[in-house]
């Protein structure tokens, strides 16, 4: 994945404005995201403020480019790791091992093996076989219980992953003959979550299988409530009511003297909005389209330099709907039209209808909210590239950073004019953020 090398410092522009400038460059053609870190740190005042009990573990399979890690580490989350390459990928950064989570309950050998070596020590499971392999590679692990509790969502995990409530204390049973250290219980309602009273329910479950295990003398002392959280721009009252559910049945399961450390896997609620996609119009076709009532119409087919392959995996893999927005926007009459990727395969298309006005090659379309499960599976099928990566942030955000360049000189106070001017190298590290100083200092 491309970046354009640099964090653009802005005041008074947003995502639009910078998807403007670039696009009007006479040699841009190539798709391009424009990233709002400012978004990023907004999210987190947000968790904080709505879910003041919550440690967010920022679930990395969501979106693994590295600035996106670099600022939530800065931030302070935590993070959920999934496999190997991911637990390496935060820790190069050099994150604690005690703020990783190794939440997947179905790991191969070699990568427990690895998150021993590392000291990551937190790790879930739902299945006897995990114990016996636990218990042979890394006894001292602190292991979480997994529980499946399903709601209606975008991508539903329960199929795949969890253990019933019902048949946890198998597998306490198991865990205890073993001398396993089980430590908690974790559950995901299921990622891009639309049934929010699920999380209440689910904690209650949890609070069964934490009262189930003080008969067996386990003494419980941490909860993770999962994923799920929405993350588009306008589902700010959406969180709003999930919080509110979820801390009301914190306050009636676990209330804050009982001492259990209460943690979660938010991915697209920080990412998704933050990402803003813009895609270049390649070639059209206009065509004849028989209406229900047999009348015919002129339709059009727009292609455009990103798919199915790249980033718009996420219409496969995240059952995502996604919204194309013209970047000219005029009072043109809209018609019938479809939108199909670069590459040679008829699966390319990203939206077989829908209403747009007519556009010319080289006239570039919008896609928002692109920041959730594109990136992080996007491919180079068929020899096009990725779109490249222009982060941005408010003066506000990025006075409010630290940046630490691997280096043993002395700190050095920089202006506002050398910050702005900074390049962010990969290597380059956000290391605190909401400084009370307005002043950045490399380390």
């Amino acid at each position: 994945m491309k970046t354009s090398g640099a964090i653009h410092i802005i005041e008074d522009k947003s995502a639009w404005d910078i998807i403007r400038e670039i696009a009007s460059r006479p040699e841009q053609e190539e798709p391009f995201y424009v990233v709002d870190l400012s978004d990023l740190v907004w999210k987190h005042k947000q968790w904080k403020l709505k879910l003041p009990r919550v440690e967010p573990f920022y679930a990395v399979k969501c979106n693994d480019t590295t600035t996106v890690l670099e600022v939530l580490a800065s931030l302070g989350t935590g993070f959920d790791c999934a496999s190997k390459s991911e637990i390496q990928k935060v820790m190069d950064l050099g994150i604690d091992p005690s703020r990783i989570i190794y939440a997947n309950p179905c790991k191969t050998a070699s990568f427990i093996k690895y998150a021993a070596k590392q000291g990551v020590s937190l790790m879930t499971f739902d299945n006897e076989a995990e114990l016996y392999k636990v218990k042979t590679l890394y006894p001292d692990a602190q292991m979480v219980l997994r529980i499946r509790y399903d709601a209606e969502a975008q991508c539903p995990l329960g199929i795949k992953f969890g253990v019933e409530p019902s048949q946890a204390p198998q597998l306490l049973k198991v865990a205890k003959e073993l001398g396993i250290n089980v430590v908690g219980v974790s559950f995901h309602v299921g990622s891009g979550c639309h049934d929010f009273t699920a999380y209440g329910e689910a904690i209650k479950a949890a609070r069964w299988v934490f009262d189930y295990a003080a008969t067996m003398g386990f003494d419980f002392d941490l909860l993770d409530i999962g994923g799920g959280y929405p993350g588009h721009k306008d589902s700010s009252a959406k969180f709003s009511e999930v919080a509110s559910i979820v801390n009301d049945a914190l306050d009636e399961c676990f209330p804050e003297e009982c001492g259990v450390r209460i943690i979660a896997e938010p991915g697209r609620y920080y990412v998704a909005s933050a990402f803003t996609l813009c895609v270049n119009v390649i070639a059209k076709r206009g065509v004849i389209k028989s209406r229900l009532d047999g009348r015919e119409e002129e339709a059009f087919m727009y292609y455009v330099n990103d798919g199915v392959y790249g980033s718009f995996n996420c219409l496969l893999f995240d059952h995502a709907e996604v919204t194309a927005i013209p970047l000219k926007i005029g009072n043109k009459p809209t018609y019938n039209s479809s939108l199909w990727g670069p590459t040679c395969d008829g699966l390319d298309c990203i939206l077989k209808e829908c209403e747009l006005p007519v556009m010319d090659v080289g006239d570039w379309v919008v896609f928002e909210d692109m920041g959730a499960y594109t990136v992080a599976a996007a491919s180079t099928f068929n020899g096009f590239q990725k779109p490249a990566l222009n982060f941005f942030a408010s003066r506000v955000t990025w006075l409010n950073l630290i940046v630490s360049p691997e280096k043993s000189s002395p700190p050095v106070k920089k202006s506002c004019h050398d910050v702005a001017g900074d390049i962010h190298n990969e290597g380059t590290r956000i290391e605190a953020i909401y400084s009370p100083e307005l002043s950045i200092v490399d380390a």
